[in-house]
């Protein structure tokens, strides 16, 4: 088999601010608590440099999203993301279309910055509500109430942003079916364009793991996940992702391209990239230094590690990121985004297409209603090891 030409699939920037007011028990994201000063002149001097470190990977491309993460970004003035948006649209060019997101807390402290990150050029926030629950909320460590997130959602409502999403958890500890439902309905009157609805995984290294809650059992959870879709349904979200549901025209485009396995630079600390070199037929990973401390560390280089993913893994990590995606998957894109033959990906999906977990049809592969609740036997079939 002849292998194919790499294409250069979309550009996304993923920037990462580390800072939060406390360490969420669940979280296993790079977050530290915020000092009683936060650098941030210092931080985002040092994002632009580490982009410009990096622009030799956007080989002509404009930026088609970029999304502010990490940690609460929401902790940085108006003024620092306006800086930061400036630097990075001197250094690298922006779509006319391009979708620029910011996650928020909805604290009142973060609320009233709302107008500021959209003059900024900020024109999408995602706000992490997880629960409406006061008692939820405390066990997951979150600073806020139902009130404030209600705050939240109105006041991004009334700004001129092309879009904003509600992020909401369900599976929580001790959640029954009927707190789980209504959680989501009180997010659904709440009436934001996107919801990003998933349930609580432990995940190791947190607090969670290591002193772990009484989670709901499966049939609860069965229940939750099937009666939480027939609702957003019913209430006009479009289930486009895993845990992602969109009002027509406003699915998030910065992980739509993540999971169309596209390209993404990552500054800041811990960030990750993904790049796509043609001409060396290569695609390659990066990572940054993750502390704080080390990053802003102008003796020591931003990048901490970079590996190139070998052809044995390109065919798990590309199902593994388009899978989660339910629209059909063009089998030429395949071939574009990983330089591999189509005659691979039909052998290694040739169990999930004879179980019904995947339909291939004569252009496309697509995860059936069943392969959606056994996408993880699927990716587990795929694996290089397998």
């Amino acid at each position: 088999m002849t292998a194919p030409k790499l294409q250069l699939p979309p550009l996304s920037l993923y920037v990462h601010i580390p800072w939060c007011v406390q360490k969420c028990p669940y979280c296993d994201f790079n977050s530290h608590a915020q000092p009683e000063v936060i650098p941030e002149v210092q931080y985002i001097a040092c994002l632009l440099d580490d982009l410009e470190a990096d622009l030799n990977y956007v080989q002509g491309r404009e930026l088609t999203s970029i999304f502010i993460g990490g940690g609460t970004p929401s902790l940085f003035s108006a003024n620092g993301i306006a800086k930061l948006l400036a630097g990075i649209e001197a250094r690298i060019p922006f779509s006319k279309h391009i979708e620029i997101t910011l996650e928020a807390n909805p604290g009142t402290f973060e609320t009233e910055r709302f107008a500021g990150f959209q003059h900024a050029g900020v024109n999408r926030l995602s706000i992490g509500v997880q629960s409406l629950q006061l008692a939820q909320l405390k066990r997951l460590g979150r600073i806020h109430d139902a009130n404030q997130a209600e705050t939240a959602a109105k006041h991004a409502a009334s700004l001129d942003l092309h879009s904003f999403n509600l992020d909401l958890m369900h599976g929580l500890p001790e959640q029954t079916l009927a707190t789980a439902i209504a959680d989501l309905e009180g997010i659904i009157a709440l009436n934001p364009p996107h919801i990003s609805w998933y349930q609580l995984t432990i995940e190791p290294n947190t607090l969670f793991a290591s002193k772990p809650p009484i989670l709901p059992n499966d049939d609860i959870l069965w229940e939750i996940y099937e009666q939480g879709h027939q609702i957003l349904a019913a209430a006009g979200y479009e289930q486009y992702e895993v845990s992602a549901f969109g009002k027509p025209g406003h699915r998030g485009q910065h992980n739509l391209n993540y999971w169309r396995f596209g390209d993404y630079l990552g500054i800041g600390c811990g960030a990750h990239g993904k790049i796509t070199l043609p001409e060396q037929q290569r695609i390659i990973r990066t990572e940054k230094i993750k502390h704080p401390r080390g990053y802003l560390d102008l003796t020591r280089p931003y990048l901490l590690r970079q590996w190139d993913v070998a052809p044995t893994d390109l065919v798990f990590e590309y199902f593994m990121n388009r899978l989660r995606l339910l629209e059909p998957i063009p089998k030429q894109e395949f071939s574009d985004r990983t330089g591999l033959p189509i005659e691979l990906a039909e052998e290694a999906l040739q169990d999930a297409v004879r179980d019904a977990l995947i339909q291939d049809s004569a252009g496309t592969w697509q995860t059936t209603a069943r392969g959606r609740l056994y996408l993880n036997k699927v990716l587990s079939d795929l694996l290089p090891d397998n």
